[in-house]
């Protein structure tokens, strides 16, 4: 399936900072978008680590080979038999996720508990809740009187549910993801467990921060979520979470710069599309202006004297998406089936684009951090500069 340009990149292409890393004859090498071009700067820079933590805001960009216009590759998938060309934009960063960051989330996190990860129960307690806690849920602030308040009415109601406590309380729910190098990009295939039977994408925008915590850019996420196997209990989220093939980052990280900002992230709606084989399609969308707790707030709560990343961090800001239209059999919600192809875009940030295969039948994953600084070693790039 070839992607033109237009489907794989915004519509300000020609504006945009662009960086990300691609898989070169030589290994995988970062790369910048400028003007519409795309550059190979790993003989300045190896990794996108290195870029972002010796690269002050506003320093000019390093240089290097011009490997053309963007317009000029045929941008193919994995799935169409070559070898993944994009790759995930990230490198030796850590992977951090925020859950239940939008009240549609909490709600949905609640129903899952109480449903003990049933997808033909869910319904019974939707309407329930929605009707009893929707409305203020929306409306309380984390953190604040007024949400200590909310949460004292919900354990008096029998309705108090750890779900709600990170979604209203003081303290954010912070996770990893994945590990270092473990993220898919742009075309490639992501992965559900074949022992879930309750699934579905989570179309997000992901910070990318450098190692004192700043924010540099943005780029595109799809934190693949297993329903039934987190419903069941809580202390299931790493299995839930943390599958083969089950982050997907990209196609680019959109740098800061004078044209584009956190402000345009606050006000971005992420979008979502999903074909099956079947011919089943569902849309929708995420709207960050609804999200609870701040991006710089989230940030706050995932660096800090407590915990350090020296070779900066990403994280998930969490998604209002939760399908619940029936697939199937009525009542039984929405799930993933195999082959299903997954786009999740936002203005400015493009589109990520992936098939949905068993994470057991996804590429394995053996390109670790020992793997790339051989390569990287080899290459002669890790060598001191002048």
């Amino acid at each position: 399936m070839e992607m033109s340009v237009q489907q794989l990149f915004a519509s300000d292409v020609e504006e945009s900072l662009l960086l990300g890393r691609i898989m070169s004859p030589e290994g995988p090498s970062p790369v910048l978008v400028r003007k519409g071009r795309l550059i190979d700067i790993s003989q300045n820079v190896p990794t996108v680590a290195d870029l972002l933590a010796g690269l002050e805001p506003g320093d000019e960009l390093p240089t290097g080979k011009d490997l053309g216009a963007i317009g000029d590759y045929d941008w193919t998938t994995q799935w169409d038999g070559g070898a993944p060309f994009l790759l995930s934009p990230i490198d030796l960063q850590c992977i951090k996720a925020a859950g239940v960051t939008f009240a549609v989330s909490a709600l949905e996190r609640v129903i899952e508990e109480r449903a003990r990860g049933d997808a033909s129960q869910a319904n019974l307690f939707r309407d329930m809740i929605r009707e009893r806690i929707g409305g203020e849920l929306r409306s309380v602030r984390p953190g604040s009187e007024e949400a200590e308040r909310l949460k004292q009415l919900l354990i008096n109601e029998g309705l108090w549910s750890q779900y709600l406590e990170v979604a209203i309380g003081p303290h954010a729910e912070l996770f990893t993801k994945a590990p270092v190098l473990s993220s898919v990009g742009w075309g490639a295939d992501v992965g559900i467990r074949s022992d879930s039977h309750w699934n579905n994408p989570e179309p997000e925008i992901v910070v990318v921060c450098d190692p004192k915590g700043r924010i540099r850019g943005v780029t595109l996420g799809n934190d693949v979520n297993l329903r039934d196997i987190e419903g069941r209990s809580a202390l299931l989220l790493g299995k839930a979470k943390d599958n083969n093939a089950s982050c997907a980052l990209g196609p680019f990280i959109r740098l800061f710069d004078q044209g584009f900002s956190l402000d345009h992230v606050r006000q971005t709606t992420v979008d979502l599309e999903i074909v099956g084989q079947d011919n089943f399609r569902l849309e929708g969308s995420s709207t960050m202006s609804l999200i609870s707790r701040d991006p710089t707030d989230l940030v706050s709560q995932t660096i800090g004297k407590n915990h350090q990343y020296p070779d900066g961090f990403v994280l998930f800001l969490g998604t209002m998406f939760a399908p619940v239209e029936d697939r199937d059999t009525p009542g039984g919600g929405f799930t993933h089936k195999i082959g299903d192809i997954v786009r999740v875009s936002a203005p400015g940030l493009g589109t990520l684009t992936n098939r949905v295969v068993d994470c057991e039948q996804a590429e394995p994953w053996t390109f670790g951090v020992s793997a790339l600084m051989r390569n990287l070693s080899e290459r002669g790039l890790l060598a001191t500069k002048a």
